[in-house]
């Protein structure tokens, strides 16, 4: 048998070449599309009430990469999980839950069937299996939530990254930042989200967790060349997740984290 020519074996070697280049190309499109986290909105919020150790529960076994959860100061000192600053609205109690000890919000009945649950306790029961979002919902709660964070950390079962501090309180979130560069922060806004963007750099944030009315394509992309992520929030229309996606943010805050899959896997 002849053997082959040098025409041909580079020939050969060309098309060698090009399937490689090829394939790098195509597998670089498949490991570089960005994938969002699914955030909980206040544990599985669409499922089961919202901040209860059983919604967080069920966002978790409905595999979230994060939950997203409220916490007030109650009079006596521990820092409770409720969105509320009145109680009215989902238990058999009337008034403001910062008044309140903590004796007296463990007798609290939430919709007839769930307990407040302290943010040690929820801590607990996530226990590393998805990341912590705290939103600093009351006055004063930046402190404790930073002194409640330090012992947990040092307990070295948590890591810092495993946290993420979130406020519409943007000076909350200032004095969160001077006790506390470590856990890091997303800024919560509600209007223009790229108005947020100076407080970012000034607290190093990580995020900028806009409305997600607010979003578009531009502004996305205007957030992201200035080096943070975007974690937009509460997603639940399958319509509306669709959009979003498309605008390749971060991360999605869902009441809904199933719809989120769903979407993810149709794409």
């Amino acid at each position: 048998m002849k053997g082959i020519s040098s025409s041909h074996f580079f020939f050969l070697e060309k098309i060698k070449f090009i399937f490689v280049i090829i394939f790098f190309i195509m597998n670089l499109q498949c490991t570089s599309k960005k994938v969002p986290l699914i955030i909980g909105h206040r544990g599985a919020k669409g499922h089961i009430t919202e901040n209860t150790l059983p919604s967080i529960e069920k966002a978790l076994e409905m595999g979230v990469d994060g939950i997203e959860i409220d916490v007030f100061l109650c009079k006596s000192g521990e820092l409770v999980v409720f969105h509320d600053k009145k109680l009215d609205r989902l238990t058999n109690v009337k008034g403001y839950i910062e008044n309140l000890e903590y004796d007296s919000i463990k007798k609290i009945s939430v919709e007839g069937v769930y307990k407040i649950p302290t943010l040690n306790e929820v801590v607990e029961l996530i226990d590393r299996k998805a990341f912590l979002n705290i939103e600093l919902k009351g006055s004063g709660t930046a402190e404790p939530t930073h002194k409640l964070l330090t012992t947990i950390l040092k307990q070295k079962k948590w890591m810092a990254d495993q946290f993420i501090i979130s406020s519409f309180n943007w000076d909350e979130l200032e004095i969160f930042y001077k006790l506390n560069q470590k856990v890091s922060i997303a800024i919560l806004t509600g209007s223009d989200p790229l108005n947020a963007i100076p407080v970012a750099k000034k607290l190093n944030a990580v995020a900028i967790n806009p409305n997600f009315r607010a979003l578009n394509l531009k502004n996305v992309k205007k957030i992201h060349n200035e080096g943070y992520k975007v974690f937009p929030y509460t997603i639940n229309n399958p319509r509306d997740i669709e959009e979003i996606l498309n605008m390749k943010v971060d991360g999605i805050i869902t009441d809904f984290p199933e719809r989120v899959k769903k979407a993810l896997s149709s794409n």
